[in-house]
């Protein structure tokens, strides 16, 4: 089952961080904190998950990344770039189409 799960879950983190940046700048932190609120809990990224897609996508040119001062401490802020804008608008629409096919699915023959 651990398998079918990582299946499932393979791009989720990186729609998430696309989705969620796109709104507005976020520190590592502050997005994980986001995810769970945004996904009811149902989802948690934790740092070994986070951090290495956030600088994944940060080195795709999908995210980019600026340091700030904030209360005497150094927060790495990220947010889209355009490219990263353009991927999550395909990311959305290929969630969607597996999504709808999922539903279809589950509802059952007797509604295809």
């Amino acid at each position: 089952m651990g398998d079918a799960k990582a299946l499932l879950m393979s791009g989720v983190p990186e729609l998430l961080i696309l989705r969620l940046l796109a709104e507005r700048e976020m520190y590592g932190y502050e997005l994980a904190r986001a995810v769970r609120a945004v996904t009811r809990e149902a989802i948690s990224l934790g740092e070994g998950v986070l951090y290495p897609a956030l600088h994944s996508l940060e080195l795709s040119g999908l995210l980019r990344a600026r340091r700030r001062q904030v209360g005497g401490r150094t927060r790495v802020y990220y947010n889209v770039t355009a490219k990263g804008r353009r991927r999550l608008e395909y990311l959305t629409s290929h969630w969607r189409r597996i999504a709808t096919a999922v539903e279809a699915a589950l509802a059952g023959p007797q509604h295809a």
